[in-house]
């Protein structure tokens, strides 16, 4: 077998790449990738190539990329969750400071003064950019995955009084949420409670404009607002309103647009949440560690469209993988076409995820290229390959 091919859009950190190997050519510009790594660049008009197996985003959010069409073309899609979480719990917590305390107006005035009396100038108009201290007041954490939880606890260390909201919260990240951290029933409680809340949930049809002029209106006066996950969670021109209004005393944003900027009271920062090198280099990692043992054992951990499914390093003569619909009767014809070539199998797994599946078969002989097409023909069969 050939070098696997993988193409990069964006700049993916070396220091994830390098992980790839001698098994693998790296290239921006090759027409039939086996996988494409990528941050930030859009894929909603490419049209992908039968050789590509799966797509890996070295971050979290993937409406960058085309979900659904790839999981109609059986092509896996992965993130890689976890992995800035650090990054972005350190902007959400400058984000409190900076909501709080006036301090990115404070500068800007600062540096717009002139004369010799700069001393004085401070001094005579220091007063107007006057914030409270967070100490003691309430936030409210939506979203508590691995970086919800890390802001949590954070704020809790910093003496706030801390809401946490996740109906979906995860086994894992439930152990890891400070037992100082309230559960929060609803949003309304939330709402109704919080000085501060802060957003960490991703960007779905459900979650699309979720803070809007009817969820302002349930909230705290003057409360705070920060969102660091996708600039479509907040309907802009509802914040705008509960701003001039009163409602909202600060929105910061990672996601700025032309209706944001140069709004009093918004604080637009330029999508810096994973803009540290140890973020990117931990997502490329991450991204690329996942892309390996996809392409080389069929394996999937971290899929957004698949679900996840192990069976360790291939050893035997063939392994094959299937993504499928998840509809009766398909493990009984994948396995009566291979018992027809009295193929012997060593293992089986496989696992579901809503309306699609994805099936691992290893088998101690080599399996027909007949077998293989008649494997692909079965109706719900999505893609098969052999390793």
């Amino acid at each position: 077998m050939g070098k696997y091919k993988i193409k990069t859009l964006n700049g993916i950190s070396e220091t994830g790449l390098e992980k790839f190997g001698e098994k693998y050519e790296i290239s921006e510009t090759t027409a039939s990738p086996d996988g494409i790594i990528l941050r930030s660049a859009s894929l909603h008009e490419m049209e992908f190539p039968q050789s590509l197996h799966c797509i890996a985003r070295a971050g979290a959010g993937v409406n960058n990329i085309p979900t659904e069409k790839c999981t109609q073309q059986g092509i896996v899609v992965f993130n890689t969750p976890g992995a800035n979480a650090n990054a972005v719990k350190e902007l959400a917590m400058a984000a409190l400071f900076f909501s709080s305390r006036r301090i990115v107006e404070g500068i800007n005035w600062v540096n717009n003064l002139s004369g010799n009396d700069i001393a004085k100038q401070v001094e005579k108009g220091k007063a107007q950019f006057i914030g409270p201290e967070i100490k003691g007041k309430k936030l409210g954490v939506i979203g508590l995955g691995a970086i919800g939880v890390m802001v949590a606890n954070a704020a809790v260390n910093l003496e706030m009084e801390v809401y946490g909201y996740d109906p979906y919260i995860s086994v894992d990240h439930a152990w890891g949420l400070s037992r100082a951290v309230k559960k929060a029933s609803d949003l309304k409680k939330l709402f109704k409670h919080c000085d501060y809340i802060t957003l960490h949930i991703p960007l779905t049809d459900e979650t699309k404009g979720m803070l809007n002029k009817d969820a302002f209106a349930q909230m705290k006066n003057e409360v705070r607002i920060i969102n660091l996950s996708r600039g479509e969670l907040v309907n802009g021109d509802d914040i705008i309103a509960a701003l001039n209004n009163g409602e909202v005393s600060g929105y910061v944003t990672d996601f700025p647009n032309e209706k944001l900027i140069g709004v009093p009271g918004i604080i637009s920062i330029p999508h810096l949440g994973a803009s540290t090198p140890e973020s990117e280099n931990n997502c490329a990692v991450m991204a690329v560690l996942q892309t390996k043992d996809f392409l080389e054992n069929g394996n999937i951990k971290n899929s957004v469209n698949f679900p996840s499914c192990d069976m360790g390093v291939s050893v035997v003569k063939h392994r094959l993988t299937i993504a499928h619909k998840n509809i009766p009767k398909m493990l009984g014809q994948i396995s009566a076409v291979l018992s027809e070539q009295d193929a012997n199998i060593a293992n089986m797994i496989n696992r579901s995820r809503g309306d699609y599946a994805y099936t691992m078969v290893d088998l101690e002989e080599e399996i027909t290229d007949e077998n293989v097409r008649r494997i692909n023909a079965i109706d719900g069969v999505l893609r098969v390959r052999v390793i």
